[in-house]
């Protein structure tokens, strides 16, 4: 009996065929692996392809560019902030939605959004301070509106404390000092900026 030393290779499973969203979330998905891993800079749509285990060209008949690809991936991956606390007392609720926004800055997808924010030249950091806006910025603003306008119904808050100034003033103080002092908002940080900064500036006259 003759025997061939050759043996066939197993049969490697094909990859399934994805398509639509299933596809679209795995490009998004190897976008963000790739942002983590190489950065901005090293990040090619050759290999978020590979990472998604799928041809170039299906990558960029979604995405035309680089930047439309990262900032689809970092919005789609940002933590949504989608309700206002409901705690019983604007203390509470402050606390409660301020460490939600600190977890969709501090999200896998929110610290590639900074870092990449680091790495682009300035046309570029324009389009991504966009999404930081869009995803993190205005939901906080909106949500601390609902909060402060409970309060004031309440008769916990003074009632012209929903103003612009006032609502800039957790969202400015949250990105100013990540940016510039490296804070990363622990739960004592928060505490003292809302019992050494917001409560004050909404506290009503004599309260």
């Amino acid at each position: 009996m003759v025997t061939s030393r050759w043996t066939a290779a197993p049969a490697r499973a094909a990859s399934p065929r994805r398509r639509g969203a299933v596809l679209e979330r795995a490009i998004l998905d190897a976008a963000l692996e790739q942002l983590s891993t190489v950065g901005w800079n090293g990040l090619t749509m050759e290999g978020v392809a590979a990472g998604a285990q799928t041809g170039k060209a299906a990558v960029y008949r979604r995405w035309p560019s680089k930047e439309d690809l990262v900032a689809d991936a970092l919005q789609a991956g940002l933590p949504r902030l989608d309700a206002a606390p409901d705690l019983g007392s604007v203390r509470e609720d402050l606390l409660a939605l301020c460490r939600q926004a600190r977890d969709a800055m501090f999200s896998r997808p929110g610290s590639a959004l900074r870092s990449v924010i680091h790495e682009c030249d300035t046309v570029q950091a324009e389009r991504f301070h966009t999404v930081i806006v869009e995803g993190v910025v205005e939901p906080t603003v909106k949500l601390l509106r609902e909060v402060i306008t409970r309060g004031i119904e309440r008769g916990e808050v003074r009632a012209d404390a929903a103003d612009g100034y006032v609502l800039d003033a957790v969202p400015a103080m949250m990105m100013y000092r990540s940016k510039m002092c490296g804070c990363e908002w622990s739960d004592r940080d928060i505490e003292e900026m809302t019992d050494r900064l917001m409560m004050p500036l909404l506290r009503v006259d004599g309260g």
